[in-house]
């Protein structure tokens, strides 16, 4: 596990805070109603689950994100954001940030570019 989950928390509140602000904007300008019940259901769907070599972020059902969990992986070093390239395995092509130095690019709720 990462050795210091504040940074974990972090990201995953990221993720909630860019779909919160852009649920936001959707409902205030295309009259959709109240944004509250969407972000709420949103942010109750964001979870993690532990692996060995990865961390997976999920949200609504779909792989949000992968972090790097491990300290042997030969091209990246833990704490690596990777896109997800599909439900079970992250794009391995290069990292999107870190979340130990907070490196990454702004968050979106819909995945790290």
């Amino acid at each position: 596990m990462i050795a210091n989950d504040l940074f974990l928390d972090k990201y995953v509140r990221s993720i909630k805070n860019d779909y919160s602000a852009w649920m936001t904007r959707v409902c205030s300008h295309d009259g959709y109603g109240e944004p509250e019940a969407p972000i709420k259901k949103f942010h109750d769907s964001v979870d993690m689950s532990f692996g060995t070599k990865y961390i997976k972020i999920t949200s609504g059902g779909s792989a949000h994100s992968f972090i790097v969990n491990t300290d042997k992986d030969a091209k990246f070093k833990k704490g690596d954001i990777l896109m997800a390239a599909s439900w079970a395995a992250p794009a391995r092509n290069k990292a999107r940030g870190n979340i130990e130095d907070a490196t990454y690019p702004r968050v979106k709720w819909n995945g790290v570019s």
